[in-house]
Parts: C-alpha cells; sequence; structure tokens
C-alpha cells in the first residue's frame, strides 16, 4: 500500500496541474468553511505558508488568479485570496464530494496531536446544521461518525463538533486523502500505525 498523497515543492506544480477545475472548485467550497467572503474575493488563511503556496499554484494552474501574503508583520498567518467566482459551483457527484469534504478537513478539521496515546479526528464548528450535512456526506461515503454534541456548555454553549470513528479513520485517510502537508502527514502515519497493529495482531503459527 503506498503512502498518502501529498504534495512538496518538488512535485507542487504538476499535481497542481492534474486537479481538475471542477475538483478545485469543490475543494475550495469545503475549505471555504474557514475562510472571508470579500466584494470581490474570497481570502482562506492558516498558520502554515506551505498549504497557502499550494493553494496559491492550484488556482494560477487553472489560468485563475490567486495571490498570498503574509498577515500583518510579527503575525505568524499566511492568505491566498483569489476571485469569487472559483465558487460558482454545486456538488453534483461522488468525486465532487469527496474534494469537498477534502478542503473541509484541511481547513477545519482538527487531528490529534503526536503526543496523544491514540489517534483522533474531529470536526468543529458554531454552526450546527452545517456540521449535520458534512457528517451526512461522511456517512454517505461509508465514513462512520459519532454524534454532533456540545463539548462544554459552560465554556461555549454555541461550538459543535463529531468525531469520526477510530474504525474508520483508515477509510477517511484512503478516500478522502489531504492536500495539507501536516495533515497528510498525520493520515499517512495513522494508516502506517493501523498497518503495524494488523500485523502484530496476525496470531503466529506454531513450530513443531
Amino acid at each position: 500500500m503506498g503512502s498518502i498523497r501529498t504534495f512538496t515543492q518538488e512535485n507542487e506544480v504538476n499535481s497542481a496541474n492534474d486537479v481538475q477545475l471542477d475538483d478545485l472548485k469543490s475543494y475550495l467550497l469545503g475549505a471555504m468553511h474557514d475562510g472571508t467572503v470579500r466584494q470581490r474575493t474570497l481570502r482562506i488563511s492558516q498558520r502554515e505558508e506551505e498549504y497557502v503556496v499550494f493553494l496559491r499554484s492550484l488556482i494560477l494552474a487553472k489560468g485563475k488568479r490567486a495571490w498570498t501574503y503574509r498577515e500583518g508583520r510579527t503575525r505568524n498567518l499566511f492568505v491566498v485570496e483569489f476571485s469569487r467566482t472559483l465558487l460558482d459551483h454545486r456538488l453534483r457527484t461522488r468525486k465532487d464530494i469527496i474534494h469537498y469534504v477534502r478542503g473541509y478537513f484541511d481547513a477545519e478539521g482538527a487531528v490529534a496531536s503526536p503526543a496523544a496515546s491514540a489517534p483522533y479526528l474531529y470536526f468543529g464548528q458554531k454552526n450546527r446544521l452545517d456540521l449535520e450535512e458534512l457528517r451526512s456526506l461522511l456517512c454517505g461515503l461509508r465514513v462512520m461518525c459519532g454524534k454532533i454534541h456540545n463539548p462544554s456548555c459552560r465554556v461555549d454553549p454555541d461550538y459543535w463538533r463529531f468525531f469520526v470513528s477510530r474504525r474508520s479513520i483508515e477509510r477517511f485517510a484512503k478516500l478522502v486523502e489531504s492536500w495539507h502537508p501536516r495533515k497528510a502527514r498525520w493520515l499517512d502515519e495513522a494508516l502506517n500505525r493501523e498497518r503495524k497493529r494488523r500485523r502484530n495482531s496476525k496470531p503466529r503459527r506454531s513450530l513443531r
């Protein structure tokens, strides 16, 4: 089995050219859950500059305008800005849905820290209806998820989240994947841990 597909500076241009325009639009539609809508443009901001630069390369490869910059002189926040016309798109196919979920995950999904004792993956939002739609799409892809819940009414009564079932993390990694450098590495490591666990759990034949 291969690793999760990710993008580095070495293969960034070729990978960007391989992405179809409709796939990109579906992806950006998902990623805009962490974006900002302006009068004529859309903005996606992240702490990882590598991811923002890659999004720009995706958009430029389709002949569209996009530019990146750092937000302020001291803030560790990087922005890609592009035309609003790229979101003139609807999800019609299973492939559209997969790219949409991938964009949502890369922008808003959360994963366990390297120090965590067990892998976990979840989505959190203040918009519960939005989360319910996402959860429904994942279940339609046979990625099983826990219930939507509020972690703490005292801390934030309007914040909601749901976890992807640990049994479905492997399917999520293989089907949805990630174009986000850090999250792609995490999914790759999660797959490797699962393969190692399976190898170690196989009964050994006794030698007689």
